[in-house]
């Protein structure tokens, strides 16, 4: 576990995700984070469904998290997992620019979804919320898919695009949290975070 602070020298929770967009919706709502990404398998189980896919990645980052925290220096953690769904199969990061270009045609013109789970581990336990939000690309040219790829944009993002960048030009349409697409749904978030800090409360 390497970690790196945010702009808070007090934070108020770990953050089990290397991603600077997860950072930077967690200080948008003014949440003290210090970023700890960890490393986990994130291989697709058998005919695992996306909605228990991505809540079992949430889970086992911030439960992988928590458990490589000392105790005294154990704060809640946060884990999220962001993937992309079209005809029920899971798309991931591509693997080349090919890949991305296969992905984005499977997308072109068609509305899909986007899974993205959030959990939350803290001494009251775990717990994980689920967003889902649909996306409707225009339709999408090759050329403009190889583009695209060049710009270095697509190669770590899920589904290969990204809502908050170039990748905003293909879409025509979303229904759903805007920032959930980001990776993080801040509804979601928040609502997690005031429960595991009352319930922390409470028990202090």
């Amino acid at each position: 576990m390497s970690e790196t602070p945010n702009s808070s020298a007090k934070p108020l929770i770990y953050l089990a995700s290397a991603s600077p967009r997860r950072s930077a919706l967690l200080t948008q709502i003014g949440v003290a984070h210090r970023v700890a990404p960890v490393a986990v398998d994130e291989s697709v189980s058998g005919a695992e469904a996306p909605e228990k896919y991505v809540t079992r990645l949430a889970a086992l980052k911030a439960d992988t998290l928590w458990g490589s925290l000392p105790k005294e220096r154990r704060l809640p953690v946060l884990g999220s997992d962001t993937t992309v769904v079209v005809d029920q199969s899971i798309l991931g990061k591509p693997a080349d620019e090919d890949d991305c270009v296969r992905m984005l045609q499977l997308l072109s013109g068609r509305t899909h979804q986007v899974h993205t789970a959030v959990a939350v581990r803290s001494d009251s336990g775990s717990e994980v919320r689920l967003s889902i939000s649909d996306v409707t690309f225009r339709e999408l040219t090759q050329a403009e898919i190889r583009a695209y790829w060049r710009t270095g944009e697509p190669a770590d993002k899920a589904g290969g695009y990204a809502i908050q960048g170039r990748g905003a030009v293909f879409i025509r349409h979303i229904a759903g949290s805007y920032s959930g697409i980001m990776g993080l749904p801040l509804f979601e978030t928040a609502e997690l975070l005031s429960a595991h800090r009352n319930a922390s409360e409470v028990q202090g």
